[in-house]
This record gives C-alpha cells, sequence and structure tokens, in this order.
C-alpha cells in the first residue's frame, strides 16, 4: 500500500470516528433533554399537587362547617388556570358496618354480599365465621372460622386480635379475606367502621338497600327516588328524610324477626367529608370521618389520596 492510500484510510477512519463521536453526542443531548423536560414536569407536577391539597383542605373546612348544607354551592368552586375543589358531604352510615354486623351475628348478610361477588356460598361461610372469630374475645373457633391456632401455623402469633376491626385494611389480615379481594377489589367501599350502627336507608344505595332489605335493586328503587325529592338528584335542597319504617312500609316488608329492621338505621350522626381539590390534571383528595358535625365535632379520621 502506498503512501498515498495509506493517508485516504487514515482520513477515512478518521472521519467514521467524528461521525460516531457526533451520533453519541447527539444521543447524549437527546437524553440530557428529555431528563431535564422530565425533571420540570416532576417539579410543575409536585408544586401543582401542592396546591391541588391546598384546594382539597379548603373543601373539607367548608363541609366541616356545620352551618353550610350538602346542596350547598359553596362546595364546589372553580378558580383560574383550571383549579378549584369539589367537596360533598355524605353520611358514613350509607355502608355496612362490619363491627355492627359481626355483633349482630349477622352472617347471613356477609354470605349473601360475598356471593354476590360471586364467591361459592361454602367459601364465603368460612369467610363470614373467619371474621367472627377475629373480633370475638373468646379462643372458640366458630364452625369453618379461623382462630389463633390456624394463625400460627401460617407464621403469624399475635392473630387474631380478638377486638373490633379499628381500620378497614385490618380486615385483609382474616383468613380468606385475598379471595374478597380478588373477586372484588373495590370491596373497601361497602363498609366501614365508623358508622353509628345499621345502614342509613337515606343515604345508602339502591344495591346496599337490596342487600340489607333481600330483595332486588329494581324494588328499592322507589326508596331512591323519595330521598331524591322532586327534581331526582341527590344532595339538592329538595332531598326528604326517610324513616326505616316508611322504607319498611314502602316495600310492604313484614319481618317479624326483626333481622332486617335491625340491619338498617336513620339519621347517622358521623359524616364522610371528601374533597378534591385539582390544579390541571393534578388530583388530590382527602376524606374526614366526622361525628357529632353539627354540635361538638370530633375527627375519628383523616386520609389523602392522589388521584392523578
Amino acid at each position: 500500500m502506498n503512501a498515498s492510500n495509506h493517508m485516504i484510510l487514515k482520513r477515512g477512519a478518521t472521519l467514521i470516528a467524528v461521525f460516531w463521536i457526533m451520533a453519541v453526542m447527539g444521543l447524549a443531548l437527546v437524553a440530557t433533554l428529555k431528563i431535564s423536560r422530565y425533571q420540570s414536569d416532576v417539579a410543575s407536577s409536585q408544586i401543582n399537587g401542592i396546591e391541588a391539597r391546598q384546594y382539597a383542605e379548603m373543601g373539607i373546612h367548608l363541609a366541616a362547617n356545620p352551618s353550610v348544607e350538602e346542596w350547598d354551592f359553596i362546595l364546589r368552586q372553580d378558580f383560574e388556570n383550571e383549579a378549584g375543589f369539589e367537596a360533598k358531604i355524605l353520611s358514613e352510615g350509607g355502608r355496612f358496618n362490619i363491627n355492627f354486623i359481626l355483633f349482630q351475628e349477622d352472617k347471613k348478610l356477609l354470605r349473601d354480599i360475598f356471593q354476590r361477588w360471586g364467591i361459592d356460598f361454602d367459601i364465603a361461610s368460612e369467610i363470614a365465621d373467619a371474621l367472627t372469630d377475629w373480633i370475638d374475645s373468646d379462643d372458640d373457633v366458630a364452625l369453618n372460622g379461623a382462630e389463633s391456632a390456624y394463625y400460627e401455623g401460617q407464621g403469624f402469633f399475635n392473630r387474631p386480635f380478638n377486638r373490633p376491626f379499628y381500620d378497614l385494611d385490618e380486615m385483609r389480615l382474616v383468613r380468606g379475606m385475598e379471595l374478597v379481594e380478588s373477586a372484588n377489589p373495590g370491596w373497601r367501599d361497602w363498609f366501614t367502621v365508623w358508622s353509628s350502627g345499621g345502614l342509613d336507608v337515606a343515604e345508602a344505595s339502591a344495591e346496599f338497600l337490596a342487600m340489607a332489605m333481600e330483595t332486588d335493586i329494581e324494588a328499592t328503587q322507589p326508596l331512591i327516588e323519595i330521598v331524591d325529592g322532586p327534581d331526582g338528584i341527590r344532595n339538592t335542597e329538595d332531598d326528604e328524610d326517610l324513616s326505616v319504617e316508611d322504607a319498611l312500609a314502602n316495600l310492604g316488608i313484614i319481618d317479624e324477626s326483626g333481622v332486617i329492621p335491625g340491619r338498617l338505621s336513620s339519621d347517622d350522626p358521623v359524616k364522610r367529608l371528601e374533597s378534591v381539590g385539582y390544579v390541571g390534571s393534578v388530583r388530590r383528595k382527602i376524606v374526614v370521618i366526622l361525628s357529632n358535625r353539627t354540635q361538638n365535632p370530633q375527627v375519628l379520621d383523616r386520609k389523602e389520596v392522589i388521584i392523578q
């Protein structure tokens, strides 16, 4: 190879190296821009998240004011830059109180709920028994339940707690509840530990009322229409009250055993305050459980949720 060809090859190799370096630098620049944009988006999201939380707090404070009604327009406010909040005043009695059901030994109601979610009758019975064993004070195993011997066999030496549930997440520790979670991931929306007792007939959904009153959803729809009032919308100024007696009479239910009436209540004093604050697409939700909202209020629970 003569000197001229050698020089050409050397220049070609140098040119390839230059192109390769430029390509690497280009990729590095693109990566840097992406990282910078990501960091900017994260910072913006964090700032918007803080502001959204502040708006949610505003909604909670308004909802906690005893002079504010469920239908009051101030519970929904929009501000500039696509920001604002929407707050709700709900009754915690609109959900099933798991401790109340268990202390009432109403295993049939629990079985019916679990079966509605597609769980086999025998499995539903086992889970209901295990839930009962969890909250009772003895170590006697229910027919298909689970006491300390079962949990010790699973490596848990502090279970069951032998007391009422303090939080719904404690229910996840009970034998069989993983099947409930699999059948209905939203099972927590059905239960509470904070209401004063039975299901509030003026606050519960048609589906919940149908379960408690052992009928179908269509049959309980008239109760919803009574509470919603003439405009047919819940939480508006024309909403009407509904007593347990009126609810049973409206559906023509006569239960001399007292089981169905015992599952129901009205005017539950425990309120669920929900407020969603938003800034752009960022959402923050605050839930506060408040007893005796109109006088001597007491905060029973508070949770914050990142929606977006």
